[in-house]
């Protein structure tokens, strides 16, 4: 019985062996597949549209770049200012010292999307520099369709807000709503030692503030028309992309294969939904989608000026790790910030972040500390890849490239927020807030928008493999070696038979190159 046993186990277990060495095998032919060694790396690779432009059209491709964007800033030159303001001038006469200001907003509807209550105090001598704390007590009242006003919330706010004066007192936000559940606000406001203030306060002046409903329209076709572009360029850069192996990607395609479904988000095709629901989650899914974005954009950059470098040597605890820890940070700090500020609103609309100072301080330093250390890493990066690439056919050309476009999107992306901050762009401002420059114009907002979409159309263009790239793909040799004979403007920028279509394979190269030599 026992030998029996025994001869049947022996068999089993060879089996068994056998088998776990087959799967050792093809595990390990899988992973040598799938991690080319470096000397056959780059003619791995699938090809890409920016390998065949000349000269000619890499300054058509920047020319219809700036066309694009200068496109929407003139849009937004021309369009509806942002903010819509009414002011409530109230003077501060015997009547008026010891009762509390009743403020009544002008009709509102989900267009106006939020609402602002600012005031601006004057005092009696303009020369006089003063700073001094100011208690406000503030009560929100909305008013429903029969004209009562319920509690918005059934409490009495008090903040205290720092009045600043030099010759002109700086604007005081008194309240803020994210979204709007009336059609009409009441907003009491009373001020703490009114009898003291008086006696150096001149005038008061209220002022509502809210969005423009014509550029809330202008906004939501304006989003519309982004989220169509971006879902065509999308389809049509997986559809170049089908006749090729995941594996064949470069580092860039497989990014662009992540960064346009990201695209198509930060665009937010559910922005229509603020207008439909009396909800802060809209504005606080809209704000997601654009930190989310924005976040792996810069991871994008890192791991492509990383990763040019090392392709088929990336391991996720060396070469990933420590750049989504770095941008990881970065993207928790912006969306706890975003979501701190949304949400004490909701229970407070008096509240702002300077309500709460120590933790906010804490919370810049530590953001403006890890985006010195992401600077420092990619530039680091920048400057080891063209240094050890620059005389690397093709992957010198994807480098210049990439750095030029992304060089220049980054220059006017610091204009548009230095027109839309000034100089506080990294003090009180560092929180988006109403901001006196954003009101005017919606070029900030357009352009803003339009830069970071056309960026990525145009890298998806570059990127994205050509009509004839699969047959050049299975027709040409190693590219390192089929350019030792070519001149450095041929490899470039492509001669005129490379650019002749490969319907015969090599012999109409041939043809071509001949003809060329004759001439």
């Amino acid at each position: 019985m026992e030998a029996d046993f025994t001869a049947f186990g022996s068999p089993l277990c060879g089996e068994v062996k056998r088998f776990c060495r087959r799967v050792r095998e093809t595990y390990r032919e899988i992973q040598e597949d799938l991690t080319p060694y470096k000397d056959d790396r780059y003619y791995r690779l699938a090809p890409m549209r920016l390998y065949t432009l000349s000269k000619r059209h890499f300054v058509l491709v920047f020319v219809v770049f700036f066309i694009c964007f200068g496109l929407t800033v003139f849009i937004g030159i021309a369009g509806p200012n942002v903010i819509e303001t009414s002011v409530a001038r109230t003077d501060l006469n015997n009547s008026l010292k010891l009762k509390p200001f009743n403020l009544s907003s002008p009709p509102l509807s989900t267009y106006n999307q939020q609402l602002w209550l600012t005031c601006v105090v004057e005092l009696d001598q303009h020369d006089v520099s003063l700073k001094k704390n100011v208690t406000m007590t503030v009560r929100v009242l909305g008013v429903v369709k029969d004209g009562s006003t319920p509690y918005v919330n059934n409490q009495v706010h008090n903040r205290t807000r720092l009045l600043t004066c030099a010759q002109k007192c700086s604007e005081i936000i008194v309240a803020h709503l994210g979204y709007l559940n009336y059609t009409q606000y009441n907003i009491f406001v009373s001020f703490e030692d009114r009898n003291k203030l008086a006696s150096t306060i001149q005038n008061i002046t209220f002022t509502w503030k809210t969005y423009n409903p014509t550029f809330s329209q202008v906004e939501i076709w304006f989003r519309f028309v982004f989220v169509v572009l971006t879902f065509m360029v999308t389809c049509l850069f997986a559809h170049s992309l089908r006749k090729f192996s995941m594996r064949d990607w470069g580092i860039e395609q497989k990014w662009m294969s992540i960064l346009l479904p990201l695209l198509l988000l930060y665009n937010d095709p559910f922005f229509p939904l603020s207008f439909l629901v009396n909800s802060w989650f809209p504005g606080m899914l809209d704000d997601l989608f654009q930190s989310l974005f924005l976040c792996a954009l810069l991871l994008f950059w890192l791991c492509v000026y990383h990763g040019i470098r090392v392709q088929g040597e990336r391991k996720c605890l060396t070469f990933y790790l420590p750049k989504f820890f770095i941008v990881g940070l970065l993207w928790l700090a912006s969306v706890t910030l975003g979501i701190w500020q949304t949400v004490n609103e909701v229970h407070d609309p008096t509240y702002q972040y300077r309500v709460d100072t120590g933790n906010f301080q804490g919370m810049k330093i530590f953001f403006l500390v890890v985006a010195t250390t992401y600077i420092l890493y990619l530039l680091f990066l920048i400057v080891r890849a063209c240094s050890e690439l620059r005389n690397m056919p093709y992957v010198d050309l994807r480098l210049k490239f990439l750095t030029a476009l992304t060089f220049v999107v980054l220059v006017i992306s610091i204009v548009i927020l230095y027109l839309r901050f000034g100089a506080q762009v990294l003090q009180d401002n560092f929180v988006a807030e109403l901001s006196t420059h954003y009101q005017n114009l919606p070029a900030e907002f357009l352009s803003f928008y339009g830069l970071l979409n056309f960026y990525l159309y145009t890298l998806a263009f570059v990127y994205s493999p050509s009509k004839n790239a699969l047959y050049e793909s299975q027709l040409k040799d190693n590219p390192a070696f089929s350019m030792l004979n070519d001149s450095d403007d041929d490899v470039i920028y492509g001669s005129d038979y490379e650019e002749m279509p490969l319907q015969n394979g090599q012999a109409i190269r041939a043809k071509y190159k001949e003809e060329s030599d004759s001439d």
